[in-house]
């Protein structure tokens, strides 16, 4: 039995950047190539209703080559997306136990006397996710180079990563507002849909006490809120990050021409297959994290 009290056992920092990245590791091994059909399906702004478009759309230029190499082309911007995805799993899941440990050392009685004290520490979590998720623009950069690599390598024109720095600079940020309008409410769904699951569902007092199977059934409701709450924000924020370099084209513009052309309905492009890709890739390191944090806990 956990110990009754509403307050989770702090692990070291240590622990935190030592399980968040070990998680991303994993997640970037296991599913880089679901998250390529992912981010190109949601670029596609095209009409699929045939398996020859479908495979032209997911495979681009090696539709018609053959099964190994198509596979092949779900690798690209792999170096990009390793070091882009091991930061932001070191950053979020490391980081929001920091930011909740900030708000329930100064703002826990207003939590609790507004929401009531269960309620409260879900969305104190909730919270916290969602201002590390706001700050998570810093590392836009290299999230703009995979998703160009994944959905538009021709925009690189045979340029390495520190020429692409240099002549771009601060351009590598295009999208940054949406990126934080996008961050703010998925992160705060994540960690809340996961709180609230581990406070009402599974009946945690400590979260940090936690199943792998626990954490995985609460990761499951936090990564699903999180993927619907964010979809229509991801399409915008995705379609911004893939068009050249040359030709940028502003959220606003995108927005206009998606209501126009494509109806309101494409706000959700990718949201089935997200669900059914990212959705498990979400879960299995929000899952993987919150486990091997206190692992390394008890190990250092």
């Amino acid at each position: 039995m956990s110990p009754i009290n509403n307050q989770d056992k702090k692990q070291s920092a240590l622990a935190r950047v030592l399980g968040s990245a070990s998680a991303g590791i994993c997640e970037i091994g296991v599913f880089h190539p679901v998250d390529t059909i992912s981010k190109r399906l949601m670029s596609n702004s095209t009409k699929v209703s045939n398996l020859s478009q479908f495979n032209s759309v997911i495979f681009k230029l090696h539709a018609n080559d053959p099964l190994g190499k198509r596979l092949v082309s779900l690798f690209p911007g792999l170096g990009y997306a390793a070091v882009y995805k091991i930061l932001q799993r070191v950053y979020k899941y490391g980081g929001q136990p920091f930011a909740n440990e900030f708000l329930s050392n100064n703002f826990k009685s207003s939590f609790n006397d507004t929401f009531g004290e269960k309620t409260g520490k879900a969305l104190m979590s909730a919270t916290a996710g969602s201002l590390i998720g706001i700050g998570e623009v810093v590392l836009l950069p290299l999230d703009v180079l995979k998703i160009k690599r994944q959905t538009n390598p021709e925009s690189f024109k045979g340029r390495g990563f520190l020429q692409i720095i240099k002549d771009e600079g601060f351009a590598l940020y295009r999208g940054w507002g949406w990126t934080a309008a996008r961050n703010a409410p998925g992160s705060f769904a994540l960690f809340g849909g996961n709180a609230f699951a581990k406070e009402y569902i599974l009946g945690l007092k400590d979260y940090s006490q936690a199943t792998w199977s626990q954490n995985f059934i609460s990761s499951i409701f936090g990564a699903s809120a999180s993927l619907i709450v964010s979809a229509p924000l991801d399409v915008i924020k995705t379609r911004i990050q893939n068009k050249n370099f040359e030709n940028p084209e502003s959220g606003v513009q995108i927005l206009k021409k998606m209501l126009q052309n494509e109806g309101i309905t494409s706000f959700f492009k990718g949201l089935t297959p997200k669900l059914l890709t990212t959705g498990p890739k979400l879960v299995f390191s929000f899952a993987l994290a919150q486990s091997l944090i206190p692992f390394f806990d008890k190990l250092f």
